[in-house]
């Protein structure tokens, strides 16, 4: 996993990043192919990221200038990732414990996305500062900005695919963007949803919610009556959205529902270590997938939102430590 920090204007951090991939020398007409149907949907959809998020669109010019890349066909690459690619089986939940705010999450992928898979330090010189994980580069799986708000995505298999903003721009945008739950539900209703995801957001005072979205409507799902946590997988829970359930992918029920016992039933005292346990298996199965598959955790996180600490495991939390990111500490000082 890298660990790039990046600061400067939108253009100049992705002029940074385009230089250090021509260096690594990297064939991207090797890894992009896009059929007609993702040629389509990534040019109109190119038009509303210019429109909602036009400082990414700098960053992406940046990028493909230094690589001498087509802009318009990384960008529509970029674009298609969790709704036209390959689905993600990530699970991710956030609780509160003695009245501290905590959010972990394994990120599931083929193990090939590991290699080149980053966790990236944004300073931005005008925007919030903030930490993000990346199985590929720009957009973001998850990430916590310098005012304790946790945004993270969650691929739901589509049964409806527009033009519009797809789930990991979405993340990249409200980190960028927002202060707080509150005002990442306002300025996520106002984006276009290009296909369904769960959004998952926490903040720093413990407001919760999983927007629960397809390109038609979207649903906030609030903690249970009772309960301090919420749980999102791989699949709608909401009486509202659950019909548009088209196929739970690797075990999404199985992964929710241990997590939720792991939150509401289990006995502990130290809830980062609880945390870590949960995502290493040992409640239930969350990350135990079958080797056949070619399919495993390639990285764990967890963020303790009230003392602003950072932990993570870049691989399977199962066999991997997980190690503090001290580069966290420099992003709350801003």
């Amino acid at each position: 996993m890298f660990h790039p920090r990046l600061n400067g204007s939108h253009y100049e951090i992705g002029y940074k990043m385009g230089s250090f991939l021509k260096k690594k020398a990297i064939d991207f007409d090797a890894i992009i192919h896009l059929d007609a149907f993702q040629q389509e949907f990534g040019s109109q959809s190119q038009e509303m990221l210019k429109e909602f998020f036009p400082e990414v669109c700098d960053e992406i010019r940046g990028l493909t200038e230094a690589l001498g890349y087509s802009y318009e066909k990384l960008t529509s690459w970029l674009l298609c990732m969790g709704c036209c690619y390959d689905p993600k089986g990530c699970t991710t939940f956030c609780f509160i414990h003695d009245q501290q705010v905590y959010y972990g999450r394994n990120n599931d992928l083929p193990p090939f996305l590991k290699k080149n898979s980053q966790s990236v330090f944004y300073r931005l010189d005008n925007g919030t500062a903030f930490l993000g994980n990346t199985s590929s580069m720009i957009h973001l799986e998850e990430g916590i900005n310098a005012h304790g708000l946790v945004v993270a995505m969650e691929f739901i298999m589509p049964t409806m695919i527009k033009p519009g903003i797809n789930s990991v721009f979405i993340v990249r945008y409200l980190l960028e963007k927002c202060r707080t739950v509150a005002e990442a539900i306002v300025a996520l209703q106002k984006l276009p949803i290009a296909s369904a995801c769960n959004i998952i957001l926490v903040d720093v005072t413990g407001a919760m919610v999983v927007a629960e979205c397809d390109p038609n409507r979207m649903i906030m799902r609030a903690p249970a009556v009772g309960d301090d946590f919420l749980v999102s997988t791989n699949h709608f829970v909401s009486d509202e959205m659950r019909a548009l359930n088209s196929n739970q992918i690797y075990s999404s029920e199985q992964r929710y529902q241990s997590v939720v016992h792991a939150l509401k039933n289990s006995d502990y005292s130290n809830a980062i270590l609880h945390t870590q346990a949960i995502l290493r298996g040992e409640v239930g199965f969350v990350c135990q997938y079958d080797p056949s598959l070619n399919f495993e955790t390639i990285w764990s996180s967890v963020f303790d939102l009230s003392s602003m600490k950072v932990y993570r495991a870049e691989g399977d939390p199962s066999r991997v430590a997980f190690k503090e990111d001290r580069r966290a500490a420099q992003l709350f000082e801003i």
